[in-house]
């Protein structure tokens, strides 16, 4: 809104109107332009242009909403997969032809001619719409699609935004408990991603304690890390931190180890 004010003290005028529903007893019902209405409220306006939509279908004017947020607004991840799964179900209950087939629909569709004309896949009209690649949109799809409205709130409060990259991770998971324990430790900042979550979880199925102290975090980052390394590269870390380890070594056996200098040569 404060990007609407701004605009609004600039030019002088709102350029797009808003979209209402008028329903059989005459209501009318705001379908997308909320942020447009209230700055005109905000600014003492008495009059807004507005469409008036008639003979109109719930699943249309849900359509028309969700569009206009996926159009209008810069959205984070997580609510952009929430949209994209309810613009999903809504698109193909408009066009169920649109509905990917399987089985018996699946075989029939081959053999149908009169199908090739039919409405275009949910994915790749969206992504031609909102200019984003079909990949992309399957992901955010299959991530939103997984989340219950309970999950969304609490991914939400979570104090760290969550990402594409945790989405996709969460969309992975199979048994619901699972997926339930990962929201909440990202919810509750217990964990900085899913997959963290996921590997915390995993090791107090195999009957180890989750890591929770820092330290103890980047200890295993370090340790893996040597792990995966190949002979040559520990031997130049060992070359580049010698003096140091050596030291560290006479610390924790209590012996007085020689002069950094002196150690090093």
């Amino acid at each position: 809104m404060q990007s609407l004010l701004a605009s609004i003290a600039e030019t002088g005028v709102m350029k797009d109107p808003i979209h209402t529903r008028k329903k059989k007893d005459g209501s009318l019902h705001l379908i997308a332009g909320g942020h447009r209405l209230e700055t005109a409220r905000r600014r003492g306006t008495e009059w807004i242009d507005a469409w008036v939509w008639t003979g109109v279908t719930d699943d249309w004017a849900r359509l028309m909403e969700i569009d206009d947020n996926l159009a209008g607004a810069e959205m984070n991840a997580l609510d952009t997969a929430v949209f994209l799964a309810t613009r999903k179900e809504v698109y193909e209950r408009i066009h169920p032809q649109a509905k990917a087939a399987t089985g018996a629909a699946l075989a029939a569709k081959r053999w149908s001619a009169a199908d090739t004309m039919s409405v275009a896949s949910f994915a790749a009209s969206t992504a031609e719409k909102f200019g984003m690649t079909d990949r992309h949109v399957r992901r955010l799809i299959e991530a939103g699609a997984k989340l219950g409205p309970d999950e969304v709130a609490k991914l939400r409060a979570a104090p760290r935004a969550v990402t594409l990259k945790d989405l996709t991770e969460i969309a992975k998971i199979g048994p619901a408990p699972e997926r339930y324990d990962v929201v909440a430790r990202l919810a509750e900042g217990r964990a900085k991603s899913a997959a963290d979550a996921r590997r915390a979880l995993r090791l107090e199925r195999e009957g180890e304690a989750p890591v929770q102290d820092p330290a103890d975090q980047q200890f295993l980052a370090l340790q893996a890390a040597w792990n995966r390394a190949g002979a040559k590269a520990r031997t130049k870390f060992v070359d580049a931190n010698g003096t140091r380890l050596i030291e560290m070594l006479g610390l924790q056996l209590g012996v007085e180890m020689p002069a950094r200098q002196e150690a090093a040569e």
